[in-house]
């Protein structure tokens, strides 16, 4: 059938007219006639839900479905937000968000701060959809944290051994692999999930357990543990600690699909365009679904190999491992409906859930257990927040007080840009302090030797 055709039988131009023509292909290739064909399609456009979960004109159906969708609220859903310290243009980005007609509820966590469409710090619960946008550039990136089992008396006794292990197992920054690739079962599973994932799986391996630049990281620190709740006796402990996610192929599989789903929802305000959808019936959905999920594991895994090549290197032993994801969607249900709830730079809380919320290079990481809030669903903040720009952090300071602030708390720095300089973030105990109804701190890190990134490319974490 020739698209005139498929026009006069009420089939848009653009987007839908392409899933038409290949719908038709499919229906041919199933046996189908041009006249049968001719009946489906009247019947599909009077009444596209009817076909939602037809093999043949399934794809075209949702995405006919989709487009009756109002482009966006008058009023937005119902979203709590806890802190003070949040700039306006977070706080319009979450609103924006809540007026998504996919949207459930939402929460803003006291980290937050501007982002691409939803503000990191920012958690949206929306009906059947994934917004690639709202799980963020850096899919699955998450924190791990390892207690060896070393005197905290090592970090001064033995300095260099520690820092050597740091040096030659970590490599930071765009573009950062390994001469030797690393080996982990991942690399061994169905990269096919997506076009974006196959494309890249080399690249991926090539980059498995190194991390990223901006605030991503890689440290040594004092663990104090207050209960036993981990399993550990209250003490002080030597620990590492990580922050990256999945490198350049989440950043490729995030721009892939966020693309296509502006271009399947061009209708939608300029405001709300970074947040378009691809709805979880579709293929695109399902593709995008299956590649965060394989991005996921990707991540944990660099996490993986980086604790387990430097406790291998310190020839030590692993007495707790500790970790999360906190730029990733997950389906759950919330107030009685099954939703995908999206945590874009926030951390999993639900009752009993434990998790890691870092501060900066210098100020302490807490690790907390999940109060299982409703109002947040289930969500805390990830860590203290930016204050104030990359760009107006390195306006603002110079070396010298970097320097001066980490040497106050005994901090040795390996590298780092300027942009992270501590100054640049809001007080983690203040962050803390405004989700006491979230989470219950069970121990603090406070760090010591740290290795970051030493260039300062822009990293929306």
């Amino acid at each position: 059938m020739k698209p005139k055709e498929l026009l006069e039988l009420g089939i848009p131009q653009g987007e839908a007219m392409k899933r038409a023509i290949g719908a038709v292909r499919a229906a041919s290739r199933a046996g189908k006639e041009k006249m049968e064909i001719e009946s489906d399609l009247i019947a599909l456009v009077e009444d596209p839900d009817r076909f939602a979960e037809d093999e043949v004109y399934g794809e075209l159906a949702t995405y006919l479905l989709d487009a009756q969708t109002p482009a966006a609220r008058e009023q937005p859903v119902p979203y709590r937000r806890w802190g003070d310290e949040i700039e306006p243009t977070a706080l319009g980005q979450m609103e924006s968000a809540c007026r998504l007609p996919i949207s459930v509820r939402g929460a803003l966590m006291p980290d937050a701060h501007q982002g691409y469409g939803l503000p990191i710090g920012g958690v949206l619960a929306v009906r059947d959809a994934v917004i690639p946008y709202a799980v963020g550039m850096d899919i699955a990136c998450r924190m791990k944290l390892t207690v060896l089992d070393l005197p905290v008396e090592a970090l001064k006794k033995e300095e260099k051994r520690l820092e050597a292990a740091l040096v030659r197992e970590t490599d930071f920054g765009v573009g950062a692999s390994f001469a030797r690739r690393r080996e982990h079962p991942v690399m061994d599973e169905d990269w096919s999930v997506s076009p974006v994932t196959i494309r890249h799986k080399d690249r991926a391996w090539a980059q498995l357990g190194t991390s990223g630049s901006g605030n991503h990281f890689v440290e040594y620190g004092v663990l104090t543990v207050d209960t036993d709740a981990l399993g550990l006796a209250p003490g002080t402990y030597l620990a590492i600690l990580s922050h990256s996610g999945s490198r350049g192929t989440g950043g490729e599989v995030a721009r892939y699909y966020s693309d296509l789903a502006m271009r399947l929802h061009r209708d939608l305000p300029k405001e709300l365009l970074h947040l378009a959808w691809l709805s979880l019936a579709s293929q695109e959905g399902q593709e995008y679904w299956q590649a965060m999920e394989l991005m996921g594991r990707y991540a944990a895994a660099s996490h993986a190999l980086i604790h387990q090549s430097m406790a291998r290197a310190l020839g030590v032993n692993v007495l707790l491992d500790i970790e999360n994801h906190h730029n990733f969607a997950w389906k759950e249900e919330h107030y009685g409906e099954q939703v995908v709830v999206h945590r874009k730079g926030a951390t999993p809380a639900g009752r009993g859930v434990i998790g890691i919320i870092p501060g900066s290079m210098a100020t302490p990481a807490f690790v907390v257990r999940g109060k299982g809030e409703p109002e947040s669903l289930n969500s805390a903040s990830h860590g203290a927040g930016r204050k104030m720009s990359r760009t107006e952090a390195k306006r603002r300071f110079r070396q010298q007080d970097l320097d001066g602030y980490l040497a106050e708390r005994g901090v040795k720095l390996l590298s780092a840009g300027i942009d992270e300089a501590p100054m640049a973030y809001k007080k983690i105990e203040e962050v803390m302090a405004a989700q006491a109804d979230l989470v219950e701190p069970l121990a603090k890190f406070e760090p010591k030797l740290v290795r970051m990134a030493p260039g300062t490319e822009r990293a929306e974490d």
